[in-house]
């Protein structure tokens, strides 16, 4: 069997006839497991240790400040 693409040859296999066969090219095995590979070790969370993320913390009173809401002694808005 020969594929082509755009006049060049991209595949050429020996026809297999044999029913419920799936027939994997040793390179192109290896291809996919090394892309699982990749694909498996960049969806693994990183350690908080490894990122260093760091993100600003604000009190509430904060926020009641910047939405103009004035609390009065008693915590409740005024």
């Amino acid at each position: 069997m020969r594929v082509f693409c755009d006049g060049q040859t991209v595949a050429d296999h020996e026809r297999v006839w044999a029913w419920h066969q799936t027939i994997t090219d040793a390179e192109h095995r290896q291809a996919a497991n090394m892309l699982r590979r990749n694909r498996i070790g960049a969806l693994r969370p990183v350690r908080e240790s490894e990122a260093q993320i760091s993100v600003e913390q604000r009190t509430l009173s904060d926020y009641d400040a910047a939405l103009g809401i004035d609390l009065g002694e008693d915590g409740f808005a005024s």
